[in-house]
Order: C-alpha cells, then sequence, then structure tokens
C-alpha cells in the first residue's frame, strides 16, 4: 500500500493527520471556540454595561442631545435611588408599583389561559386551523394599541381594561407555541398511542403536551415580554395609578431622570416575570435545553 503524503493529507485544526503505513489514525474532532464565547459571562456583561454608560455620558457630555431630554448617568442613577427610597419606605410608588404589578400578573394569568385553550383548538382540531387561526392572525396584525380606547370604553378607567390590553397582546404567542407544541410529536409515538387504543384526551394530555413543552414555553416567554407592553400602553393612554402614568406625567414636566429611573424599575418586574417562566421550564422540561433564554447558566 502507498503510504499516505501529509501534505495532501486533512487537516485537524491546521494541524495535518499523521499517517504510518497508510492507516488512518483515530481522528478526534474538536469545535474551535470564538474568543469573544470564552469571556465570562460576569465580564461580558459588565464590560457592555460600562461600554453603553461611557457612550451615554459622551452623548450627553458634548451634548449631541439636549441634556434636558437626555439626563446624565450621574442624574439618573440619584433618581433611581430616589424612587428606591420611596418605594422601602411605603411611599405612593409603591401602591403604583403594586397596581401596575396587579396588571402585569392578571394579564398574563388570563393570556395563558386564553392562549393554551386557543392553542388546543388551533393545534388539535380542522375547525381552529382552518376557521379560527386566519382570524387570530388577522387581529395579532393589526396594531393592537389601537385597540386600547375601545377596551377603556368597554371596561372603564380601572385596572380592567388595563389587564384586557395586557392579555389581548400576550395571547397570540401562547397560541402560537401551543399550537406548534401540538404538532411536535412524533409520528411513531401518535402510532404507538393509537395502537395502545389511547382516547383523543390521553393523547393530548400524555404525549402531545409532555413533547410540545419547549415550544409552548417559547411562547409564554414571549407572552411574558408583551404583557409588560400592554398593561403600560393602557396606562399611557387610560390614566390608572400605576407607573405608566407616573412616566406620562413625569415626561409631560420634562423630569427625564425620573422617567428613566421608572423605566428601570419596570424592566426590573418584566425580568422577574420573565425569570419565573424560565425557572418553571428548568423545572418542568428539564430534559430539553433552551438554546436561547438570556439568562441560561449551564454554559
Amino acid at each position: 500500500m502507498k503510504p499516505f503524503d501529509t501534505e495532501t493529507a486533512p487537516r485537524v485544526l491546521g494541524r495535518p493527520v499523521t499517517v504510518e503505513a497508510g492507516v488512518f489514525p483515530d481522528t478526534v474532532w474538536s469545535e474551535q471556540v470564538a474568543w469573544i464565547d470564552r469571556i465570562p459571562r460576569v465580564v461580558a456583561m459588565a464590560g457592555l454595561l460600562f461600554t453603553v454608560i461611557a457612550a451615554w455620558w459622551a452623548v450627553h457630555h458634548f451634548e449631541v442631545v439636549s441634556r434636558i431630554i437626555l439626563p446624565s448617568p450621574a442624574e439618573v442613577g440619584h433618581d433611581i435611588v430616589v424612587v428606591g427610597k420611596n418605594i422601602l419606605t411605603g411611599g405612593y410608588m409603591l401602591s403604583a408599583l403594586w397596581t401596575t404589578t396587579k396588571e402585569v400578573l392578571w394579564g398574563f394569568l388570563f393570556a395563558i389561559a386564553i392562549g393554551f385553550s386557543l392553542g388546543v383548538l388551533v393545534g388539535e382540531t380542522a375547525f381552529g386551523e382552518r376557521a379560527v387561526l386566519p382570524y387570530l392572525v388577522a387581529i395579532d396584525t393589526m396594531p393592537k394599541v389601537a385597540f386600547a380606547p375601545l377596551f377603556l370604553a368597554w371596561l372603564g378607567f380601572g385596572i380592567a381594561s388595563k389587564v384586557a390590553l395586557a392579555a389581548f397582546i400576550a395571547t397570540f404567542p401562547i397560541v402560537v407555541g401551543t399550537a406548534a407544541g401540538l404538532h411536535a410529536a412524533d409520528e411513531n409515538a401518535r402510532m404507538l398511542f393509537r395502537t395502545l387504543g389511547a382516547s383523543r384526551w390521553q393523547t393530548l394530555f400524555r404525549m402531545k403536551i409532555p413533547t410540545g413543552l419547549p415550544q409552548i414555553f417559547t411562547g409564554l416567554k414571549i407572552g411574558a415580554v408583551g404583557v409588560m407592553a400592554g398593561a403600560i400602553t393602557a396606562e399611557f393612554l387610560g390614566g390608572g395609578k400605576g407607573f405608566g402614568e407616573l412616566i406620562r406625567v413625569a415626561a409631560s414636566q420634562l423630569q427625564t431622570p425620573r422617567v428613566f429611573s421608572l423605566i428601570l424599575y419596570l424592566s426590573v418586574l418584566g425580568f422577574l416575570v420573565f425569570w419565573t417562566v424560565v425557572v418553571l421550564e428548568r423545572r418542568l422540561v428539564f430534559w430539553h435545553r433552551a438554546s436561547v433564554t438570556g439568562i441560561d447558566d449551564r454554559r
């Protein structure tokens, strides 16, 4: 057998494969990791935050944007402390934060109930897929903010209209995630359940839903982000006693540091809702690793 030329031999990670007596050794393939992916998460997040704050300070310092509209990071930091003290001492901002929290939680619960029910209808029946789904898609393509005046007219200026708009925005992703999850079951598994004589409900709850949990939780995570936008939009347009109303008043008075600090606390609330969904996903879908969660610490 003709000896193999190492110059024409395949290369692994830039190095030629050595071959003796025309026999290939076992090749160990390893994936090269880019340098940016080797940076620890804490360092990467801190570096990104520092870069954003530095760019923010530069824009403010050189007055690229008017200082009335864009406050400095120090001004915003001071106001964050002021708002935090008001919340911790039981001031009016604590009541406003609790009002917004109730709107978000109730809206998300209603979105889960409605979205999961419609998702099962769309994923399990031809009627749902052919008749109901086109209407859901048509409604979702409409600007949802335009529905806010209707909810205010129907349900008044109380918390009910805010909950309704929050649930309205968060429902469709849950519908799509649920329907996609029900369709994710393997055809062999479906055939096995039919062979064993399982009923439609048994197949749904014992095979399709457990198999489709990754897609269902994807819809829940998208809905958890959208529900916050619905509640705050309803407060902007319909008043109320939550953080959205405080932001509207602060913006009308050009108190931009207060606007930034309130938005930060709202982002913390939204992050907690999203994190709750992620924790439930890890407990219930431990056999599936989500590739993108934004806060996956298993890497």
